[in-house]
């Protein structure tokens, strides 16, 4: 029976990982904050008190982290303990250039897949994320089919390349509609007449993640995935998103919220 250490329980890696308890499968689990394991703990999970414990006798280690700082801190720990013969699945937002720079690190025979994931807490939880797998999977798929739909999306790191091109679309979307309805608002519209208009037009799938209800993709991570894609091409519009993102997570009760609350503060700003 494969061992696997999961390492980064936020709001994310702690559905993920749950997806994991009831297969075959020891699960380890490390989180920088243990009491976030608590509940995984509980339903049959081993806690680890380091990464690299967490690592030391994994066959597959998942991270999902927050950055690539985070990522960068783990890698020092975990990658020494990795034995040849051991998968490394990465998770986690960071973009195609920490893939590089973490395969660079590993030993020889220790395999690297970058997975990002595409969903929110509630797909998570139901198993039903949209992963796009870079690199060599086959001796992970049927764990990262725990997750959701496994899309392979070429060689190492095209997982991250593409994640930064999705959230980019998804992130400038519902800024774009928050900016519509400040438009709406500044006409006299009625904002439930504004919304379904927009809902029922090219920008529908934004409209829906704009309010959406039960889902979690924190502002300040949001500022984080959007300075990665400006950092990797001339993108104008997305500049201007950034500020939008930016402003919004000034307010610490609005950094760690959904992103929904974004687009209140870029509609009413302080």
């Amino acid at each position: 029976m494969e061992k696997i250490a999961f390492l980064g329980l936020g709001h994310m890696g702690a559905a993920m990982a749950r997806r994991l308890l009831g297969t075959q499968h020891p699960l380890t689990v490390w989180n920088r904050t243990p009491s976030k394991a608590e509940p995984l703990v509980t339903a049959g999970a081993v806690l680890a008190a380091s990464p690299g414990e967490a690592a030391r006798d994994a066959d597959v280690v998942i991270t999902m982290l927050a950055d690539p700082a985070a990522l960068d801190a783990v890698a020092e720990a975990v990658a020494p303990r990795l034995r040849p013969g051991a998968h490394w699945v990465e998770m986690s937002t960071v973009g195609p250039d920490v893939i590089e720079e973490l395969a660079a690190r590993l030993e020889e025979g220790v395999t690297l897949v970058d997975a990002p994931v595409m969903g929110s807490t509630d797909r998570a939880e139901s198993g039903r994320l949209g992963v796009l797998a870079g690199g060599d999977t086959a001796g992970v798929e049927h764990v990262l089919a725990r997750f959701g739909t496994v899309t392979r999306t070429g060689p190492l790191g095209s997982g991250a390349a593409l994640k930064l091109v999705l959230n980019a679309a998804v992130l400038g979307g519902v800024a774009l509609v928050a900016e519509a309805l400040v438009l709406a608002d500044a006409l006299g519209l009625d904002e439930d007449t504004a919304r379904t208009a927009l809902a029922n037009g090219p920008l529908g799938g934004a409209v829906g993640r704009a309010f959406a209800e039960g889902a979690h993709f924190g502002t300040s991570l949001a500022v984080k995935d959007i300075e990665l894609a400006v950092k990797s091409a001339r993108l104008p519009a997305m500049e201007a998103v950034l500020e939008h993102y930016r402003h919004a997570a000034e307010d610490p009760a609005v950094a760690g919220a959904d992103i929904t609350r974004a687009v209140t503060r870029i509609r009413h700003p302080a």
